[in-house]
């Protein structure tokens, strides 16, 4: 389905993100995972993509088995970084042919192993001229063309200290074609909330969906810390795990900090809520259930 009739017939959405295993062992684990959440009907899923495309394939692979196997509606992540405006016509095309009309367009960050890249090879720099070729391409899987989503920060991006820039930024993405916005994790709603606004006073009038990540241990803290640069953690949150004796119990309080961030995000009209799932469904269930919510499909618009 098609991004913006999902958003026509869903008052609140509610999203999954996966990112593509390295292994085949791990892709089988991953896709019974996947197959548990399909029990809640997800308004879509995303799947990431590698830096400088490393898991391309698995991505694409991922992609298109769930377009096939499940009922589910895919979302293809697909960066700038490491590509020729050839390569991602190519792209567009393979997806265009295997019926996935839907991308999240992203600047992407350079590969682990090649740090000091030269970005002045790629076809784009920024996600703006991405998804402006995406909005142009010739050979769209829909009448409408893809449907595009782009990345928001509510708590600033890293590499753009210049808040008014930030939003300039934003609003050139939205302005090229981006038809959502999908932001990075946060802990404190009223980031969300600021961002929100700040959106609404720079004319930006896409869906903004806000991204949920359970924390689930303290390395899973660390990570996040590690990959979503800036991340702030509430003292409180801390507090409250700094108290656990051991893992469960921080995945414990991560369930319940993140049921009631969603809570307080649907009272406050949320259009969205997207889970940062690490490839696992139970922390995830266990937020349906304190939700209440069995079944995503049933929260239409009026």
């Amino acid at each position: 389905m098609h991004i913006q009739d999902i958003f026509h017939q869903h008052r609140t959405t509610f999203s999954f993100e996966f990112f593509p295993p390295k292994t085949d062992a791990a892709s089988e684990e991953l896709f019974a995972n996947i197959a548990r959440l399909q029990e809640l009907q997800p308004s879509f899923v995303s799947v990431t993509y590698g830096a400088g495309g490393s898991t391309r394939e698995r991505t694409h692979d991922l992609v298109c088995r769930i377009h096939r196997e499940t009922n589910l509606t895919a979302v293809s992540h697909l960066t700038c970084v490491c590509h020729t405006r050839d390569e991602l016509a190519g792209i567009l095309d393979r997806y265009a042919g295997s019926g996935i009309v839907n991308i999240l367009a992203l600047s992407g960050d350079p590969p682990r192993e090649a740090p000091d890249y030269d970005r002045s090879m790629d076809a784009f720099r920024y996600a703006a001229g991405l998804v402006r070729f995406i909005r142009s391409h010739r050979n769209p899987p829909d009448a409408r063309g893809f449907g595009i989503g782009v990345a928001g920060f509510p708590e600033g991006h890293p590499s753009t200290p210049n808040r008014l820039k930030e939003m300039d930024y934003l609003k050139e993405k939205v302005d090229a074609g981006a038809d959502y916005v999908c932001t990075q994790l946060f802990f404190d709603n009223r980031d969300f909330y600021d961002f929100r606004e700040r959106c609404e006073l720079a004319g930006i009038k896409v869906p903004i969906v806000a991204g949920i990540m359970p924390i689930t241990s303290r390395s899973g803290m660390t990570r996040m810390a590690e990959l979503a640069l800036g991340v702030r953690f509430p003292a409180k949150l801390l507090r409250g795990t700094g108290r656990c004796a051991d893992d469960e119990a921080v995945g414990r309080v991560g369930v319940h900090w993140a049921t009631e961030q969603c809570l307080d995000l649907l009272n406050n009209q949320v259009r969205g809520i997207h889970f940062y799932t690490l490839n696992r469904s139970d922390a995830t269930r266990r937020i349906y259930e304190n939700l209440g919510v069995t079944d995503s499909a049933a929260l239409r618009a009026d």
